[in-house]
């Protein structure tokens, strides 16, 4: 594979606390909410720029995953190509909100692809620009997944894509968020650090803060192939590929506000991967809020969630995207590079996708330090 590296980039009773650990009341029915100190193609021509039919992909795909391709008024299914991996073309879901509007990135389930949708299908959230990715190596996309590697750069080369092709659909392009549970808060967790300046606020269900960690507890083994597959090898054999792709590392780098949701008695994704993202992250003054579930969880995310918690829990979803201001890179400071890392001002990408480095930089005199590994610097 040639890897071509270029230029770019959220009741009952709701208690608000301001903790710098977390904290369960035994009593509560939820625990608190923790806010911070070539087939044919169905194409329907109405209204669509003449440009998205030119930048229809089809990849290597057969014939069922190539007839789901459409565009229509409403919602858009279509290919593009990835701009860093050159055989990767990945799909996506764009659904057109009525007026400009913000944009929304949302991320699948670890075992899963995007849901193929109809003409009809609607927009699940309304005041978006909604984008769902699915990422490459998965059942509408080409290559291989890469466990939190460049498959989340293909969330960026969608977010470029629609500003240059459904600019009339965007209120701010800088007003952009995200969205993920389970295997896809596992993407958010990453794609923060990944990408500090891009999501002005972002939404993680149950997600994964530490595959090292998920893999020693995946006793039948539902991720513990995949992992050693998509990334290459197991935590004992590549302990830093795993560091790298996992959320808990660069806490450091976020910028972004994190609205945290995790059942407590979680199966599949045990909560000690919120707890812990949530303490580093207060530990370091970071923006955080935390919704912990009493009592939910099974081998189904939010098994046993009662009525009341499922409001508290859309609630919070809600809190979580509403309007935020864009997040600013400081003009100077370090940051960790899990595999790269793509700013405003630049982008840094390690010699490989399973190394962690440091770097020190200064955006007014366009200089940058690698206090640990090596790699190559581009500045936008």
């Amino acid at each position: 594979m040639r890897t071509r590296m270029i230029c770019g980039f959220l009741s009952f009773c709701i208690i608000f606390i301001t903790a710098s650990k977390l904290k369960a009341d035994s009593n509560a029915e939820f625990l608190f909410k923790v806010l911070p100190s070539e087939a044919a193609i169905n194409v329907v021509k109405d209204g669509i720029p003449d440009s998205l039919f030119k930048n229809i992909q089809i990849g290597d795909l057969g014939k069922d995953q190539i007839s789901k391709f459409f565009l229509s008024k409403n919602v858009d299914f279509l290919q593009i190509q990835s701009t860093i991996t050159d055989i990767v073309k990945f799909a996506i879901v764009v659904y057109k909100p009525h007026k400009p509007s913000p944009i929304l990135m949302i991320a699948h389930g670890w075992h899963e692809s995007v849901t193929a949708p109809t003409e009809k299908t609607e927009n699940p959230y309304e005041n978006f620009l909604t984008i769902q990715v699915d990422m490459r190596g998965r059942k509408y996309s080409s290559g291989n997944p890469d466990c939190n590697g460049y498959e989340l750069y293909d969330f960026y080369d969608a977010y470029r894509y629609v500003v240059k092709n459904y600019r009339q659909y965007i209120s701010d392009t800088a007003q952009v968020y995200f969205s993920g549970g389970s295997g896809g808060g596992g993407n958010g967790y990453e794609i923060l650090g990944k990408f500090p300046d891009l999501f002005c606020s972002a939404v993680i269900s149950c997600g994964i803060s530490d595959y090292s960690d998920w893999y020693r507890r995946d006793s039948i083994g539902e991720f513990r192939d995949e992992m050693s597959s998509w990334i290459g090898c197991t935590p004992d054999q590549n302990p830093e590929a795993y560091q790298s792709r996992s959320g808990i590392i660069s806490v450091r780098n976020l910028l972004t506000p994190v609205y945290i949701i995790h059942g407590e008695t979680d199966v599949r994704v045990p909560v000690t991967h919120a707890r812990n993202f949530f303490n580093s992250a207060k530990e370091l003054n970071k923006e955080v809020y935390y919704l912990e579930l009493k009592n939910v969880g099974t081998r189904n995310h939010w098994g046993n969630i009662t009525i009341a918690q499922e409001k508290a829990k859309t609630e919070f979803d809600l809190k979580g995207l509403e309007f935020r201001n864009p997040p600013k890179l400081p003009k100077r400071g370090k940051l960790i590079v899990p595999g790269y890392v793509v700013t405003k001002e630049f982008s840094v990408f390690l010699r490989s996708i399973d190394s962690v480095g440091l770097i020190k930089y200064d955006t007014k005199k366009q200089k940058i330090k690698f206090l640990k590994g090596e790699g190559d610097v581009i500045w936008n």
